[in-house]
């Protein structure tokens, strides 16, 4: 792990973002991004149109952040979808990593959004595909 500046040094247009809403997930989300079996991460794309967090942009480098600040690995942007809730299938799940099969991930997500206030059926979702560059664990490029 390095600090916050430091990876933005390396990565001047980045925006920065923590995973999960919790020490723990948050924990096992740059897990799975380190492993490779994350490689898609989703939320409400209200969060986005609040002005809440950054739109995530292909191409674009931005850096994951532990649960303490500190830069954890660096992810490089590949797609961005709009998929309502009620729309994701099962064969958008598995590359999401922490989930075992679509009616998990419904569960997750229902009691996600439940507590961030954004859930219902018809929540258009942000869907990005990403791929992992650098390791800030190991310092390596990916």
């Amino acid at each position: 792990m390095i600090p916050l500046e430091e990876a933005l040094a390396a990565f001047p247009v980045a925006q920065s973002y923590r995973p999960g809403d919790s020490s723990a997930l948050n924990a096992e989300i740059i897990g799975l991004i380190r492993s490779g079996a994350k490689t898609v991460s989703c939320e409400a794309w209200s969060v986005f149109d609040d002005g809440l967090e950054s739109f995530p942009e292909v191409g674009r480098v931005d850096i994951v952040l532990n649960w303490d600040g500190t830069a954890a690995c660096a992810t490089e942007t590949v797609k961005v979808d709009k998929v309502r809730f009620c729309d994701v299938t099962a064969e958008m799940v598995p590359p999401q990593g922490e989930f075992k099969d679509l009616e998990h991930w419904r569960a997750g997500y229902e009691s996600y959004l439940t507590r961030t206030g954004r859930f219902h059926q018809n929540a258009p979702m942000m869907v990005e595909t990403f791929r992992l560059v650098r390791d800030f664990g190991d310092h390596k490029d990916v």
